[in-house]
């Protein structure tokens, strides 16, 4: 039974002590400071949670390789990897993921949400935190050093190319064909898919002159001459 109920998104709690956490949320309170570096946490537990990190403490050990972590939640997700359990689905397109933010994320492309927004020398909206992250070093060191995957540490040094990545992460596909609904993760990809729609046949064979949809299609064929 859980009788005690936020007034501003409908949670709800089985004590008041919890609910009182809770809208500390809605109200950006934090009245736990750590004395090391300054973040604040809604509650004490968070606090000390976080001055594990600090400490160095990893109390929290995995079983089947040794791995260990600061948090158990961070081990229960770190387990998945080895039993591969994805427990939680998307109901939109059945994707499944290890982490519950992880699906949080992903049904953003299903619901077009784009929370954040660039506020230094542009406007633009991205729907994940970590898009928003690397459009800003555009900003603000135009180019300079890499930009690193969040997901697998991989570094690119173009923007546009670490965005795209990503999105073999998070399975966001921005570019939609409006003839067939098809989504793709490269606006290029949509250009070539469209091609299926429209009969255009852009590649000649200099040899025999039979056309060809895509460059891929032209290259091997030519190998016949």
């Amino acid at each position: 039974e859980r009788p005690h109920g936020c007034t501003e998104c409908g949670k709800s709690f089985s004590g008041k002590k919890s609910l009182r956490i809770h809208q500390r949320s809605h109200a950006a309170e934090r009245p736990y400071p750590c004395a090391e570096c300054g973040k604040s946490f809604n509650c004490h537990s968070g606090l000390v949670r976080h001055q594990m990190i600090h400490r160095g403490e990893r109390p929290y050990k995995c079983a089947e390789c040794g791995k260990c972590y600061s948090r158990k939640e961070h081990l229960q997700n770190h387990q998945r990897l080895h039993t591969g359990e994805r427990p939680f689905a998307c109901a939109a397109c059945g994707k499944s993921f290890i982490r519950k933010q992880n699906l949080l994320k992903h049904q953003r492309i299903h619901t077009g949400e784009r929370p954040y927004q660039c506020f230094l020398e542009c406007k633009e909206s991205f729907s994940l935190e970590v898009s928003l992250i690397l459009h800003q070093k555009l900003h603000t060191e135009k180019g300079d050093g890499p930009l690193t995957c969040t997901y697998c540490g991989k570094d690119f040094r173009d923007l546009s190319k670490a965005i795209r990545h990503q999105r073999i992460h998070t399975g966001e596909r921005p570019y939609q064909c409006t003839e067939c609904g098809k989504s793709f993760i490269r606006r290029d990809h949509l250009l070539k898919h469209w091609r299926v729609h429209t009969g255009e046949t852009p590649y000649q064979c200099p040899v025999c002159g039979k056309h060809f949809r895509y460059k891929e299609s032209l290259n091997c064929h030519q190998k016949i001459h």
